[in-house]
């Protein structure tokens, strides 16, 4: 069944249901500075003055207690003024939710787009796809249902070890592809184009990079995210952990930071002046407001310690540069902390002309936004046909192949006889979504999508606990699949098993579910198909090596049209292409501690490292795997130098094991300089195949001899391409050694080694030598 058949009756009724709620009467979005009002003579409401002269004019008329009011995120209204209330909590991870206060289902528009769970968007590699999958966002607001237009999204946090509950919601392990993905992601939330640069001080909605810093760590064996002390080396924080953060906000220019609940070498984050004040708005430029995480004030004196009093808690995240708090410990005690003398009205002041600021960047001082530049953003661009195609190719692109022996998939479509197997099988809305969901458009599960090619197809849950597995009906799944010509189990985890408060202790599928799998794939006819479910990694690595299981599938957690997308992979209708943004760590892994924020390896104590770029230890897949129903080989065509010659600036000397390292720090070259001497690539990609196929190109760099502390290959560019059946294309990347040849030393400073340097693409390689 091909692509245009298959959804067509699916995309038909969506389209007569959007086009009779656009037809329904809208209500009013909240605003300010209406035409008839008295206010429109006060300065905030003078659209010919600078937006941060009317925020300066707007906060200077308020009373003490009004100022005080508006610094938590439920900001009630200012009546004299005409100021509207404003809830500064919104979501939009993968799709406008209304998991926080701000976005309401309950009138025009019922649902919006349920886009896979951004761990599997970001396995299809494509920045392109990644800028479009939050636009729904303003509309939500032109329709009367929203309360604000601040999303708190996208979390940019390195997936740094396997078992945190939240790593489905970031972009995977690697800094790079964090950073690319935040910059993607805010540029089309805010109304900026894909390249940049044309965002001015109009805001369609406003972005918000979380969780700042060095947050992954939820609650493990007891200890939770509210009390952790996050030890971090300046080398870890300067090539790991800030880099998604600081593109986010040279790059993407975004409008929000959140400031996370955990301390970073004793810190508090919301507590820290030099991270929020120093790095941020001043090393960064960072122009917008900075939020807490809810509840994230308060425990820097109940939980932390680290105030000895309320007022204290109070007094340092304000003088830290936080401007606004998710909760309401500022409402009880910010009014004593002003009256005690410990926080001055300049640094409230502050924090609300930032507060303001956004808001009058949205449009919501400007008089009726329906008349100005995002107001025609209206519900028919909600569960559009455009968007609802987005999600799918996001799921389809995303999904990756990790197995197929003896090219058994795709399967035949010639409506065999099919048993689909599995505690995920019937997935509902809480599996497939993955965490802060909205209300999907219309959800199709992955029974439902298999049902459109096996009309002759079996369901059995195999697990009677969902995926806990704790008990299992083995015998009769056993019996379906004798049954049958193919098995298709749906197995691994779910929002029970990996969430927000709760990360894993065990890396293994849960409970009875390896042996129900180990059944069912001895009793079948033909080799199965094994479809997992899952944010983090599961150990699957005897059925990597079983015979008996000829197809190996991961999934994510889909989204509303993961039912179409992983069917139409498995029956051939659509070539898979997706890579894995993680490493797949065995099951031992769980013996280093999930405190131990240290990336790189240290050999001595048999620490063996983090993530693809600094582990040592043995993978059961490796980042960036994924295979396809085609074969592509790559060539370097050409690049512009590979002897690369920097006089510039002092050299520095470092001994290493007796051998003495000439280097040269980034940060003396200037700009100027690693812009000259900036290596433009050119790949060549064929596909082999008979179909056409969406395929990510990766590209690496890695040194020639391995030290300490060096990555052991870092990604210095990626792109998606799309190529027919047989087709070749040629790719240009653009690489600065300042950049991507550089790594950080012991104190947080780049610098460039001297010595030969491969770029890698599959099993190709391009050397360039670099002297000082």
């Amino acid at each position: 069944m091909a692509l245009s058949s298959l959804p067509i009756t699916f995309f038909s009724l969506l389209l007569l249901t959007h086009h009779q709620l656009a037809h329904a009467e809208s209500t009013q979005p909240p605003y300010a500075c209406h035409a008839e009002s008295s206010t429109t003579s006060y300065a905030f409401c003078n659209r010919n003055l600078l937006i941060s002269q009317r925020a300066k004019d707007l906060v200077s008329r308020l009373t003490l207690d009004e100022k005080l009011a508006q610094l938590v995120n439920s900001a009630p209204s200012i009546p004299r003024l005409g100021i509207p209330s404003y809830q500064w909590w919104s979501e939009a991870l993968h799709g406008v939710a209304d998991a926080g206060f701000g976005i309401r289902f309950n009138g025009t528009i019922k649902s919006a787009t349920s886009f896979p769970q951004v761990i599997l968007t970001a396995a299809s590699f494509d920045s392109n796809l990644w800028y479009q999958i939050s636009k729904e966002a303003r509309a939500v607001y032109n329709a009367g249902q929203a309360q604000g237009m601040t999303f708190w999204a996208p979390n940019i946090n390195i997936f740094r070890d396997p078992r945190w509950g939240r790593g489905q919601e970031t972009a995977g392990e690697d800094p790079m592809v964090n950073a690319k993905y935040a910059v993607a992601y805010v540029r089309g939330l805010q109304g900026d184009s894909f390249e940049g640069g044309k965002l001015g001080e109009r805001l369609q909605a406003s972005a918000c990079c979380k969780h700042f810093t060095a947050y992954d760590l939820d609650n493990w064996k007891g200890l939770d995210r509210f009390v952790f002390d996050a030890r971090v080396t300046m080398q870890d924080m300067a090539d790991t952990y800030q880099p998604p953060f600081q593109s986010c906000i040279q790059q993407g220019r975004s409008s929000g930071i959140m400031c996370a609940y955990n301390r970073v070498n004793g810190v508090p984050n919301c507590a820290d002046f030099n991270l929020l004040t120093k790095t941020a708005r001043k090393q960064w430029n960072f122009y917008g407001y900075i939020t807490s995480d809810c509840g994230a004030v308060d425990i820097i004196h109940e939980k932390q310690g680290y105030a000895k009093t309320a007022e204290d808690a109070v007094a340092d995240v304000l003088r830290a540069g936080m401007d606004v708090e998710c909760g309401s410990y500022l409402t009880k005690h910010a009014k004593s902390a002003v009256l005690q003398k410990k926080v001055p009205i300049s640094q409230i002041d502050r924090a609300l002309q930032n507060l303001f600021s956004i808001r009058m960047r949205l449009g919501l001082f400007d008089g009726n936004p329906a008349k100005l530049t995002f107001g025609s953003i209206g519900p028919d661009q909600v569960c559009s046909k455009q968007n609802l195609q987005l999600a799918l190719d996001a799921a389809r692109n995303g999904i990756v192949l990790l197995k197929n022996t003896d090219s058994l998939l795709p399967l035949p479509k010639t409506n065999p006889s099919l048993a689909v197997i599995g505690p995920n099988a019937n997935a509902s809305s809480p599996v497939v979504l993955g965490n802060y969901y909205g209300r999907p458009c219309k959800l199709v599960t992955l029974l439902q999508g298999f049902q459109h090619y096996a009309k002759d197809t079996i369901y059995h849950p195999g697990c009677s606990d969902g995926t806990q597995c704790a008990s299992a009906e083995i015998n009769q799944a056993v019996e379906v699949a004798k049954k049958v010509d193919y098995v298709v189990l749906v197995m691994g985890l779910d929002q029970s098993q990996e969430r927000e408060s709760h990360d894993r202790e065990q890396l293994e599928l849960p409970g009875k579910q390896q042996e129900l799998i180990n059944s069912v794939a001895k009793a079948s006819k033909r080799p199965v198909i094994l479809v997992l479910l899952c944010g983090g990694p599961v150990d699957i690595t005897s059925a990597k090596f079983d015979n008996k299981i000829g197809g190996i599938l991961w999934a994510g957690y889909p989204g509303e049209l993961g039912g179409v997308a992983l069917a139409q992979i498995i029956f051939g209708d659509h070539n898979p292409g997706g890579r894995l943004p993680i490493t797949w760590y065995p099951k031992d892994f769980i013996r280093v501690p999930m405190t131990d924020m240290r990336m790189r390896a240290d050999p001595a104590s048999g620490y063996p490292g983090r993530t693809y770029r600094f582990y040592t230890g043995p993978k059961v897949y490796e980042f960036g795997y994924g295979l396809s129903y085609s074969k592509y080989s790559y060539e370097f065509i050409s690049a512009t130098q590979n002897n690369l010659h920097i006089n510039q600036s002092s050299t520095h000397l470092m001994v290493e094991n007796s051998e003495t390292i000439r280097y040269k720090l980034v940060s003396e070259l200037g700009e100027e300089t690693c812009q000259s001497m900036s290596v433009s690539v050119t790949l060549g990609v064929t596909n082999h195949g008979s179909m056409v196929g969406k395929h990510p190109v990766l590209l690496f760099m890695k040194q020639a001899k391995q030290r300490n502390g060096n990555p052991v290959k870092q990604l210095v560019g990626f792109q998606s391409v799309k190529l027919d059946a047989g087709e070749k294309a040629q790719l240009g990347f653009e690489l600065s050694p300042c950049e991507h040849l550089s790594k950080a030393n012991e104190a947080g400073l780049k610098v460039i080694e001297e010595g030969f340097y491969f770029l890698l693409v599959g099993d190709e390689e391009y050397p360039i030598n670099v002297t000082v």
